[in-house]
């Protein structure tokens, strides 16, 4: 079986061979900026402790991140959305994975910006049996250091490829966050941070679950 970072080296090698070049070139002068900014660079980290935010299920009931880890140790991934080919690979992976999971004791949940529908959607396309919340106007990821703005040349590439982030997400607009992962110990404490500003490049669901191990 092909680990999930030859998936995706994969799907990045046919993406550029299927996006306009004058798209891709505005997509790659996006990630310059990114690089730039350092966005993520002060991200939560190992050794830090997660804050309780709230979040929404797909059913649109409150509950909060605490909850994920306030029992439990947890894996918490967070993702761009649903449109998002790179972050659907990663959740099949996490789902081929769940029975290995779940028998470390440990939860596993997904994080994004969209809707409570739309996370919907994204668990029945990838037939997840795992929580997808809802993080409104991306408030956990910006209080963990993930959130940025796509630059208004992307905004426009975006649009043309039939993907309007302000109507997908709840309240946040044209911000997402970058892909991450953490794994989280009993009561909060971080076990193991995997933030990148590349969206092609994602943790290895086996080295998180080496990471619980370890702990």
């Amino acid at each position: 079986m092909s680990s999930l970072k030859e998936i995706l080296a994969e799907t990045s090698a046919q993406g550029v061979k299927r996006i306009p070049p004058e798209a891709l070139s505005i997509m790659m002068e996006a990630a310059a900026e990114l690089d730039a900014q350092g966005v993520g660079d002060n991200a939560l980290k190992a050794g830090d402790m997660m804050p309780d935010v709230k979040l929404t299920d797909t059913m649109g009931n409150s509950t909060s991140s605490g909850t994920l880890y306030a029992h439990s140790p947890a894996i918490i991934t967070f993702y761009r959305g649903g449109w998002c080919p790179y972050c659907n690979l990663e959740l099949k992976a996490y789902q081929n994975l769940l029975n290995d999971i779940t028998a470390l004791g440990t939860t596993l949940a997904a994080v994004t910006p969209e809707k409570p529908d739309n996370s919907l959607s994204t668990i029945e396309k990838n037939q997840l049996s795992f929580p997808v919340l809802t993080d409104t106007a991306n408030n956990f990821a910006k209080q963990i250091g993930l959130m940025f703005e796509l630059p208004k040349k992307l905004q426009t590439v975006y649009n043309s490829f039939g993907m309007d982030l302000a109507a997908l997400n709840d309240k946040s607009g044209w911000t997402l966050p970058i892909p991450a992962t953490f794994v989280v110990a009993k009561g909060g404490k971080i076990i193991l941070a995997d933030v990148n500003r590349d969206y092609r490049l994602r943790l290895e669901p086996s080295e998180a679950i080496e990471a619980l191990k370890s702990a």
